[in-house]
């Protein structure tokens, strides 16, 4: 079982309906914040941004045209 909370005045508070019992051993870690995913979405939203012309159905058929696969076929 594992929950995250938030340290407020020292103390971890933990979510509403979060339940330990009595005398529980417990681990407490800083969770780091995703810098790394944020400079990669920076990153990527940067390159999209230098893409001026798509195919049509570049999202439907992405693999396709990033990696040669076969088109899938249309629902």
């Amino acid at each position: 079982m594992s929950y995250t909370g938030t340290v407020e005045h020292g103390m971890v508070k933990l979510p509403p309906g979060a339940v330990l019992p009595e005398g529980a051993k417990v681990r407490v870690e800083e969770i780091e914040p995703p810098q790394a995913r944020n400079e990669l979405t920076r990153r990527l939203r940067e390159i999209a941004g230098q893409l001026e012309t798509l195919p049509e159905d570049w999202a439907e058929q992405h693999d396709h045209y990033i990696h040669g696969t076969l088109k899938r076929a249309k629902p």
